[in-house]
């Protein structure tokens, strides 16, 4: 019952720090506003995160750490079952990343929290995104530089770094396209992992 009971307090915790984050930055919200959202009280922040900065970084964790495992055993079957193929190693960046977007359980927040990341200038955060999640990026560089073997490694990670970007755009779903009524959240999301697919694919090809 007690480890039920501490689970659900650093649940609702970061919960609550996830939308705070999403609404006001990281600067901008306080561990008092944590606290009266999660109905908890600054000892239970303490106890499970010992630090904001640790709460900042354990919200990220909570999302990433299951996209990433998605995403490299998607790379795995990517590059055993469709070897020298660009597509299907874009897929699996993509796909994934999009399926969390798209997560009612708070993945919109947590969209908008990406969102502050790359707009805050937060060197303890990028620190532990780059120590954390940076060999995602590299191994997927490796994929794509066997697909297209013609790129210089600055080429490959600037047209990397510019799928990211379209990648997160297209997370936030803020762009011309919106979804037409009566086709459903997951048909919009996977025409929107096929086109942005292709278009890079033909980046990455160029």
């Amino acid at each position: 019952m007690t480890t039920t009971a501490h689970f659900s307090t650093k649940d609702r915790i970061l919960g609550a720090a996830e939308e705070l984050f999403a609404q006001f930055g990281f600067t901008g919200t306080s561990l008092r506003q944590v606290t009266s959202r999660a109905d908890v009280n600054i000892a239970a922040v303490n106890y499970h995160f010992g630090s904001k900065e640790n709460l900042v970084n354990e919200v990220f964790r909570r999302r990433m750490d299951e996209m990433t495992e998605q995403r490299m055993g998607a790379l795995k079957t990517a590059v055993e079952r469709h070897p020298g193929e660009l597509e299907p190693i874009l897929a699996a960046f993509v796909e994934p990343a999009l399926a969390l977007a798209q997560d009612r359980n708070g993945g919109g927040a947590f969209v908008r929290v990406i969102a502050r990341a790359y707009a805050e200038k937060n060197d303890s955060l990028r620190k532990f995104l780059s120590d954390h999640y940076g060999h995602v990026l590299r191994e997927f560089a490796k994929a794509i530089a066997g697909a297209v073997p013609n790129l210089s490694k600055e080429e490959l990670y600037w047209r990397l770094d510019f799928l990211a970007g379209s990648l997160t755009y297209a997370m936030a779903d803020f762009g011309l396209i919106k979804r037409p009524a009566g086709v459903t959240e997951a048909a919009h999301r996977e025409r929107a992992a096929r086109e942005l697919i292709r278009f890079a694919a033909a980046g990455f090809k160029s």
